[in-house]
């Protein structure tokens, strides 16, 4: 197993299209907090005799609110991307190999259904490509654009660009009003020292505030709780982890957890202390987050936000498109059920957009 987990890992820094979701340091936690069944296959493609392609899978009897068989790439609420981990080159090879692989083992679905995909790069570019040589229908069935860091400018540049010169100054007042209630400083680390009370500090930060009151927070469920402190463990000791914090008089109220996948990263999971809103400490940390644009080996930053996120996307102003893809499957007659399938729900997508 040691060893098979080193190969994956290599994989992950070799890695076409970077994904911290599906390394081994976060999947597996998170199949073990997840998957108690062991439903999810983790289909692994193999070539030359090195690991080059990984993604997990998963029989579903529906989809989303509709009794459809499908097989799917499996995803969770913690998981922010569903772009299989492949290695350079290997991108054609790869969906070849993972569509004949889905034609013999469909089993009752009907269709695959990858979600959470980037709609840009090379692994994209691929699968369009294979898509075509084999006449294979496939839609690309939801589309979401996400705040994305990814410029040439410094920080500096970038915030003026993005900020209007009223929303900075109101920035630095904020700042220098935070900092008449104690002493203010920000602290990046990406080692691992002291990062379990890190971590605790995170959950309970988070857990005060809405999220909490909601029951979404993480430390609101034992298994969430396990898969980040698990998965963060797994990143620092790879040297993936960065933690950014802002602290008040030594104690933290605004927290930052990012995975660094070069040439990306991904903005994981932050918090900050409501009762302090009025002097927007997540924004304050966001500024100085901007130092990730002069990071040697990082080109962008994921925000891993929703679409239209009413903090980040005042910030950030590049944008990263995902989506739903649905691919045919199978013989002709299950082909023919799929065309059918999606072309009705293209219908009912156009006739749902605003004119």
């Amino acid at each position: 197993m040691a060893q098979r987990i080193a190969e994956w890992d290599m994989l992950a820094r070799q890695a076409s299209e970077p994904n911290p979701f599906f390394e081994s340091w976060y999947l597996l936690p998170a199949l073990r907090a997840f998957d108690p069944e062991g439903e999810v296959r983790i289909i692994a493609f193999e070539a030359n005799g090195r690991l080059a392609g990984l993604m997990p899978l998963r029989r579903q009897l529906r989809y989303y609110r509709w009794p459809i068989p499908n097989m799917a790439s499996w995803l969770h609420g913690n998981c922010f991307l569903g772009a299989p981990l492949v290695a350079k080159g290997a991108e054609h090879a790869f969906w070849h190999a993972l569509l004949a692989w889905a034609d013999a083992h469909g089993g009752a679905a009907l269709f695959l259904h990858l979600r959470q995909l980037p709609l840009t790069g090379a692994l994209h570019a691929a699968l369009g490509d294979v898509l075509a040589e084999g006449n294979r229908e496939a839609a690309i069935v939801h589309r979401e654009e996400r705040a994305m860091l990814a410029s040439g400018l410094s920080p500096d540049a970038y915030l003026e660009a993005a900020l209007s010169g009223k929303k900075r100054k109101e920035l630095r007042r904020q700042f220098a009003r935070l900092s008449e209630l104690g002493a203010v400083r920000f602290e990046r680390r990406g080692d691992a020292e002291a990062l379990a009370p890190w971590t605790g500090q995170f959950l309970a930060l988070e857990a005060a505030g809405w999220k909490g009151r909601a029951g979404s927070a993480l430390s609101n469920e034992p298994a969430t709780a396990g898969l980040f402190r698990e998965a963060l463990a797994g990143a620092a000791a790879r040297g993936r982890l960065e933690r950014l914090t802002l602290y008040l008089d030594g104690r933290p109220v605004a927290m930052l957890a990012t995975f660094l996948t070069p040439p990306g990263a991904f903005s994981y999971k932050t918090a900050f202390d409501e009762s302090l809103a009025r002097f927007s400490p997540g924004v304050l940390l966001q500024r100085e987050n901007l130092a990730i644009l002069e990071r040697e080996g990082i080109d962008w930053t994921d925000s891993c936000a929703a679409a239209d996120h009413p903090m980040i996307d005042h910030v950030w102003r590049e944008r990263r498109s995902v989506g739903a893809v649905s691919i045919a499957i199978g013989g002709t007659l299950r082909r023919t059920a799929f065309h059918h399938l999606v072309q009705a729900e293209l219908r009912r997508q156009t006739a749902r957009a605003p004119a």
